[in-house]
């Protein structure tokens, strides 16, 4: 099983939206039964709260189904999965910080992306602030048809 963890701030807004797009591409591609995927927030300011109600419209336009509640990443989390994937340099130092020496891969989710050309940006920008939640969905894609590559190319499915 091929463990996959995205992490924003709270995990109300980009990595739910991350994590739904993900899965909803590995189903597609007929891998569900080999990935676990889920998300979380280096902040507790959201545990237990629904996906924001923005994430939540753009992904039910997109007839993607997502009912998940936030949490908050563990240190556990960084020795049960195989991936972290940050939403940004803050987060990815926030997870950083958790253990010097986790037990999965701690990347930014748009770096394979970034690396194809396919995106020009490395963060994906906090749309709670800023209302960008299209351009969110956008990337979201992006990273995740990238981040699938290159999981299948290392994994050899």
């Amino acid at each position: 099983m091929i463990k996959v963890l995205f992490v924003c701030a709270g995990n109300i807004c980009r990595s739910p939206m991350v994590e739904a797009v993900f899965r909803d591409l590995v189903a597609k591609e007929g891998l569900d039964d080999q990935f676990y995927i889920d998300s979380a927030g280096t902040g507790s300011w959201h545990v237990g709260e629904q996906a924001h109600v923005n994430t939540r419209a753009i992904l039910k336009a997109a007839n993607i189904a997502y009912d998940g509640r936030a949490r908050q990443v563990s240190r556990q989390d960084l020795d049960n999965f195989d991936y972290v994937l940050a939403m940004d340099n803050e987060n990815l130092s926030n997870l950083r910080q958790i253990t010097a020496m986790p037990y999965a891969e701690i990347s930014m989710f748009l770096a394979d992306a970034l690396f194809d050309g396919s995106v020009s940006e490395v963060e994906v920008p906090d749309p709670y602030y800023n209302g960008r939640y299209e351009i969110v969905f956008q990337l979201a894609n992006a990273g995740s048809i990238a981040l699938l590559k290159r999981i299948r190319a290392e994994r050899g499915i």
